[in-house]
């Protein structure tokens, strides 16, 4: 797979749509296949759309300064759409394609289908299923080995993170080679196995839904809330992970303070799992002893403090939260 791999998108729709501009913004061509059979009217409307989103999107991108306004025409340039009778052609020419049709099992297992026995033996073809299971698809596809799902986050051309899940006829090369091909066009790929809910939808549920909860019991307002959120829940974990910041503070910390949480506020979906116990037992609280949900042997721990420190500080200032001291005799310092 080159880094100017040829793309086909299996649907013309906002995933696909997204999908194109992240890959045509990196250099590639990318043609959006039509999965529905249509007249030519109906198909000259879809065309029109489709591509009159992604010129929009390209002018957002050059008012956000990503870009200048004459680079907007040259990358629309490298998009296309086609009509579903013509989809042999762009498939044939396609190094990876992405399948991004709505989520019904029969209608994706039909598209499948039909472009694994349309595509090159060496095509990688792709479900962006946020749903499904990989292997409830790959009974469709002519060749599952160079199948797998690569789940994409919205919007697809800004979200930097991208969910690759195999399934289990996948060939491990065939990840390694997705991989390369996102990090090419800067995205970061993350492997997860073939689970409801992938790493992301399933961990922002819990937070949606206890946050709606919170509104429900009247904890506070939603403004409130959501400002905890951007300056205290979603700060830190943008520079320290969930499990990272286990280990910062300690798994003992989340352990007593889970128990504490199930037993006052009555609900066991604040229960601990077996694993941040049996850590403790083990010794592996985070930092203090070296090891944790990572592995800190051999870590400089003043310096990896101060780097993630200072990542939060680089936040601070981009949240113009950053202040100097305030001396005593009442004018803060400059530097």
């Amino acid at each position: 797979m080159t880094t100017r791999t040829k793309i086909a998108c299996l649907g013309a729709g906002r995933m696909g749509r997204g999908i194109a501009v992240a890959f045509a913004y990196a250099g590639h061509s990318v043609t959006m296949v039509d999965a529905k059979a249509r007249s030519a009217e109906e198909f000259t409307k879809l065309e029109a759309d489709a591509l009159g989103e992604v010129r929009k999107t390209f002018a957002s991108l050059s008012s956000l300064g990503l870009l200048t306004e004459a680079d907007v025409e040259p990358l629309i340039a490298r998009v296309s759409v086609v009509a579903s009778h013509r989809s042999a052609a762009a498939l044939a020419d396609a190094g990876m394609v992405f399948e991004g049709v709505p989520e019904v099992v029969e209608l994706k297992r039909e598209v499948l289908g039909s472009a694994s026995r349309q595509v090159r033996p060496d095509t990688v073809i792709a479900s962006t299923t946020s749903t499904i299971l990989v292997d409830d698809l790959s009974g469709a596809i002519e060749n599952p080995r160079r199948f797998l799902n690569v789940h994409w986050l919205n919007p697809a051309y800004l979200i930097p993170l991208v969910e690759v899940s195999p399934g289990s006829g996948t060939d491990p090369a065939i990840i390694e080679e997705v991989k390369a091909l996102l990090e090419g066009i800067g995205k970061v790929p993350v492997v997860c196995a073939a689970t409801p809910g992938f790493i992301v939808p399933r961990i922002q549920a819990l937070a949606m839904n206890e946050a709606a909860r919170m509104v429900e019991e009247g904890v506070a307002s939603a403004e409130d809330i959501d400002k905890a959120i951007r300056y205290g829940f979603g700060f830190r974990y943008a520079v320290l992970g969930l499990l990272e910041f286990i280990d910062w503070g300690g798994g003992d910390i989340l352990y007593y303070a889970s128990r504490y949480l199930e037993g006052a506020l009555g609900s066991d979906r604040y229960r601990a799992p077996d694993v941040i116990s049996r850590n403790m037992h083990e010794g592996r609280i985070g930092l203090r002893t070296g090891a944790g949900f990572l592995d800190y042997s051999g870590l400089d721990v003043d310096a990896y403090r101060t780097k993630r420190l200072q990542a939060m500080v680089d936040l601070l200032r981009h949240f113009d939260l950053a202040r100097p001291p305030v001396l005593d005799r009442g004018q803060p310092k400059i530097s």
